[in-house]
């Protein structure tokens, strides 16, 4: 199982950035794809999740403001993340979870907001 993600950088608050993943070595159309975040000193916290079906979840503080989809044909996977906040800086990474219950994740891509 691979993840490789892309796409981070610097952004002025109120700005934009499209994280991508691409996914390699299983069934990428059976599993549900998730982004995470990690800011400094803090947690990693769930960011947004989609599923085989496209159906998708996300945290309040995202909610209106990220969008998350999918490429089957391409297995990957992207966040579109749009109004940030300085309180978006993070690392971001992308996941999956094996039905067996192993989890991988991509080498994280930094976001960093300025005010």
């Amino acid at each position: 199982v691979q993840l490789q993600a892309s796409g981070g950088g610097l952004v002025m608050a109120g700005g934009s950035l499209r994280l991508s993943c691409a996914a390699s070595g299983f069934a990428f159309t059976a599993y549900s794809m998730t982004w995470y975040r990690q800011a400094p000193g803090k947690q990693r916290e769930l960011v947004a999740t989609i599923t085989p079906s496209s159906r998708t979840n996300y945290a309040d503080s995202v909610k209106g403001r990220f969008t998350i989809s999918r490429d089957n044909a391409k297995n990957m996977v992207d966040l579109q993340m749009n109004k940030l906040k300085p309180e978006d800086t993070a690392v971001y990474y992308c996941n999956v979870v094996m039905f067996g219950g192993n989890a991988y994740w991509g080498q994280g891509t930094q976001v960093t907001v300025s005010s």
